[in-house]
């Protein structure tokens, strides 16, 4: 049995396949996930799991440089994107129409993982990075400029 960390197999695994730029989504219980998309569902019930907790497992075994939330999560629920900047300290926050995270943002998603969250615009992209400082610490080795701040 695995002692730590993420137990589901299928989202351990999906975890284990991503490289730098890949794309997961974390959804809510009601996000319409494509038919061709690598769906992980989650879904229990009302809220099991609901989202905050599937998201803040996620971020103790996956590097996350990016963090890309519709606009309304801005505006209309500004406790979760606290939450998500508390979370993500430092990724690059980005936002998105509504109908492009369900279009094209979810088609873009190289895995899926429905929640049972009923959340306000609960439908959250994290992009996957890279360890900098496991990357380009090394002697000799000259970070690119857009890392400098990482090392």
């Amino acid at each position: 049995m695995k002692k730590t960390g993420i137990l589901n197999d299928r989202l351990s695994a999906a975890i284990a396949t991503m490289g730098h730029t890949d794309l997961i989504m974390v959804v809510d219980a009601g996000f319409p996930i494509p038919r061709h998309a690598d769906r992980i569902d989650l879904a229990i019930a009302e809220n099991l799991p609901d989202l905050r907790t599937v998201l803040q497992l996620i971020a103790t075994e996956l590097v996350v440089e990016g963090v890309v939330r519709a606009e309304d999560v801005v505006t209309h629920n500004p406790r979760l994107d606290e939450w998500l900047h508390d979370t993500f300290p430092t990724a690059e926050f980005s936002t998105r129409s509504h109908a492009d995270v369900l279009g094209d943002l979810a088609h873009r998603a190289k895995v899926i993982v429905r929640t049972g969250a009923y959340e306000p615009w609960g439908n959250i992209g994290l992009v996957c990075g890279v360890d900098v400082p496991k990357w380009f610490g090394g002697d000799g080795v000259v970070a690119p400029e857009y890392y400098a701040d990482k090392l």
